[in-house]
């Protein structure tokens, strides 16, 4: 069946090597959506100066994509050696990841007078401007309080549409939350507060091992999943967590 759906990857614990490691994911994840001959496209980031990433959300489509990829919400915890340190030692980062349905058109009428809209220049690391007009667009639905984003290089028209899509995300899954007697957004239980502790998936670098804590199990070859094989990790996922469901 075909899908939409919209993922955000976000450094949590662990500074600067969090950062890297919420960039190695999007890859693993962009190779990924490749290999299964989905379509991509970013509707927001923010980079660090190591070309880290602070944030990404992005939108997939494609067959069954939500079905592949909902698993992967929640917290990520990294222990390897970062690029940035000098004494060999291994440090343990975290980075969380969202996955929500894109909403259809009919799912929810935004009140635009509810909305407050900023443009601003979009930039890259180091407060460099990587676009000279203010194509960059800022939404803060002030009802709830939420707060999106876009500013992915494209036209302003663009960025105020995919900001627009962000938000109709976020508040349908806090509707969905509501509707279904939660306390917290689907968003906010999904990546929690990024705590080391926190975690659905350990990846362990040195150790070339990547295991999933909720169905306590292994994988090997760590170098060739962050290279975006995923489908035995989101094939057996899918399985086992439909069967005990």
């Amino acid at each position: 069946m075909q899908e939409s759906i919209i993922m955000e990857i976000r450094a949590g614990a662990g500074g600067e090597e969090a950062a890297l490691f919420a960039a190695d994911m999007f890859k693993m994840y962009s190779k990924y959506i490749l290999n299964m001959g989905w379509r991509l496209e970013i509707l927001d980031s923010g980079r660090t100066e190591l070309s880290g990433l602070k944030q990404i959300v992005f939108e997939v489509r494609g067959e069954n994509c939500m079905s592949k990829l909902k698993n992967e919400a929640g917290v990520h915890r990294v222990q390897r050696v970062p690029q940035t340190e000098k004494s060999n030692r291994v440090h343990t980062s975290t980075v969380s990841v969202a996955v929500l349905q894109k909403p259809k058109e009919n799912d929810l009428t935004i009140n635009h007078s509810e909305i407050k809209m900023d443009f601003f220049k979009a930039s890259g690391p180091g407060g460099q401007y990587v676009n000279k007009r203010q194509t960059a667009v800022r939404l803060t639905h002030i009802p709830s309080g939420l707060v999106v984003a876009s500013q992915a290089e494209r036209s302003l028209e663009d960025n105020k549409r995919a900001a627009l899509t962000i938000l109709q995300a976020r508040l349908i899954a806090q509707e969905k939350e509501k509707l279904q007697g939660a306390i917290t957004q689907e968003r906010r239980a999904q990546i929690g507060d990024a705590d080391r502790a926190e975690k659905i998936r350990t990846y362990n670098f040195p150790q070339d091992r990547i295991t999933d804590h909720r169905v306590n199990k292994s994988w090997h070859n760590i170098d060739k999943i962050m290279n975006g094989s995923l489908e035995k990790i989101c094939d057996y996922l899918e399985n086992q967590i439909a069967a005990s469901g």
